[in-house]
């Protein structure tokens, strides 16, 4: 029986099913590279305890390990957070700023990777 509406349905189909079997498809291949910094202090003076609060939260951590990676070049990304850092806290120096603090985490330990060049290409089979 031939299906009008979509006649090449069942060509489109066996077509898939024959590539799927005959394993065209090829892995995609990735570079990586460990990177260590450190993340920006806080914006502003505050208390200690909200200032080591703000440094330590998941979203500033993720923030300055996606740019650590970013500053890499093209195409690099966050594959892994491998350590967190240590926070550290310093005591801002202006006058008007007695007893308050900026802080940030120090050796945050990311893992970096992109696509290998020549890994995902056109040709299958070939990179």
């Amino acid at each position: 029986m031939i299906n009008r509406r979509f006649p090449f349905s069942r060509a489109l189909a066996a077509l898939a099913f024959a590539l799927s079997v005959t394993g065209v498809a090829n892995a995609t291949e990735y570079v990586f590279r460990d990177v260590l910094g450190n993340s920006p202090p806080n914006a502003r003076c505050i208390a200690k305890e909200q200032a080591a609060e703000r440094a330590a939260e998941p979203y500033a951590v993720d923030r300055a390990a996606r740019l650590f990676c970013e500053v890499q070049g093209y195409g690099w990304h966050v594959a892994a957070l491998n350590q967190s850092g240590t926070l550290v806290c310093e005591e801002c120096k202006s006058n008007t700023a007695s007893g308050q603090f900026q802080c940030h985490l120090q050796d945050i330990a990311v893992k970096c990777q992109r696509i290998k060049p020549g890994s995902v290409g056109l040709i299958p089979g070939k990179s």
